[in-house]
């Protein structure tokens, strides 16, 4: 339970430092941290929680993450469905905290997305979903390898939270112009039960997308760094 315990916190932390600094935060006026800040906020919430808690749970914070894991070898298939759960009561838990806190703004309204991930009318940029399902896919993968080859018994000790972090940042560096960057189904559906609409309407891409990608991320390090 306290490894259970672990992954709500950590998911928790992840959408709310998250998915809070692109509600609150991106277009603050005057100050606003935009897509720069919004990237680094996420990577920052992996790599404070990876130090807090990847002692106690490894710190998946990821359906997708966790899913992966287990297609590289390296996590159980028993534990699989209670850390999902976990992970997306966090993301939800979260969700309601940031809705509750934007929601004390005159004027709030969800209708803006409230960080939700989307594709063609509903994407930043425009992007279709096949664009979209592309750009989750390479990116979730490339994630797992980096997870997996930082984590390696033969990496350097003690670093991997700050590759994984920094990793994170830049895969929202690169995204989020097209799906507002998921990776994260726990991430997506979070908010999305609190935008509603569209939002709950794509939310299969964002756990379809990331899911298939870890899968292939992980069998990727597999070959490459199988010894």
């Amino acid at each position: 339970m306290q490894r259970y315990a672990a992954e709500f916190v950590g998911t928790f932390w992840l959408v709310l430092g998250g998915c809070g600094s692109a509600v609150l935060a991106a277009a603050f006026p005057g100050v606003g941290i935009g897509l720069h800040g919004v990237s680094l906020a996420f990577g920052l919430t992996v790599l404070t929680m990876a130090y807090a808690i990847g002692h106690i749970s490894g710190c998946h914070l990821n359906p997708a993450v966790s899913i992966g894991l287990w297609a590289g070898g390296r996590f159980p298939a028993r534990d699989l469905a209670p850390y999902i759960a976990a992970q997306v009561i966090g993301a939800i838990a979260a969700g309601g905290v940031l809705y509750l806190i934007a929601s004390g703004k005159a004027g709030f309204d969800v209708a803006g997305g409230f960080a939700s991930n989307g594709f063609g009318a509903h994407s930043p940029g425009g992007y279709s979903m096949l664009a979209a399902v592309v750009c989750e896919v390479v990116m979730t993968a490339m994630f797992l390898v980096v997870i997996l080859g930082a984590t390696d018994d033969r990496a350097p000790a003690g670093f991997a939270p700050i590759a994984i972090g920094l990793c994170l940042t830049l895969i929202h560096l690169i995204s989020i112009p097209v799906t507002n960057t998921s990776v994260n189904p726990a991430r997506s559906t979070g908010v999305a039960v609190f935008a509603g609409g569209w939002a709950v309407e794509q939310l299969w891409v964002f756990w379809v997308a990331p899911i298939v990608g870890a899968a292939i991320g992980a069998l990727v390090y597999r070959f490459v760094g199988q010894r």
